[in-house]
């Protein structure tokens, strides 16, 4: 598969790239959890995600080779995600990004934080 040519100052700045959007880090982290997940399932873990916007995102995620889309040809329609090498490779990030995000929160005095999904933090403190 060719991608196309994309200039970055770093390589930071590409990882950022990969990853950013508001429901990625948290649809990387699911499909890591378990070998594959139906987009229904993902947008259910995902309230109050759109349709729209889900599958604008899970697009992105296999355009830039984070995930796998196997549709199965059966009626009604099924669809799998499930993650690449490429995308394995990030969930180790993601457990950084949650260490860093509960000692910032701890740290800055006044900043509140609601935590929304207790899945993510189970899932991370069993890391």
């Amino acid at each position: 598969m060719s991608l196309p040519k994309k200039t970055f100052l770093c390589e930071k700045e590409l990882t950022i790239s990969v990853i950013s959007g508001k429901w990625k880090p948290m649809i990387l982290w699911y499909l890591g959890q378990q070998e594959t997940r139906r987009f229904c399932e993902l947008k259910k873990m995902l309230l109050p995600v759109t349709q729209k916007i889900l599958t604008n995102q899970l697009r992105e995620l296999e355009e830039d080779l984070l995930i796998h889309r196997e549709v199965y040809p059966v009626y009604p329609a099924k669809v799998e995600y499930s993650l690449t090498e490429h995308g394995k490779s990030i969930i180790p990030i993601l457990e950084m990004m949650k260490k860093w995000g509960d000692n910032y929160k701890q740290s800055v005095v006044g900043y509140e934080v609601e935590i929304k999904d207790p899945n993510w933090e189970q899932i991370a403190e069993q890391s």
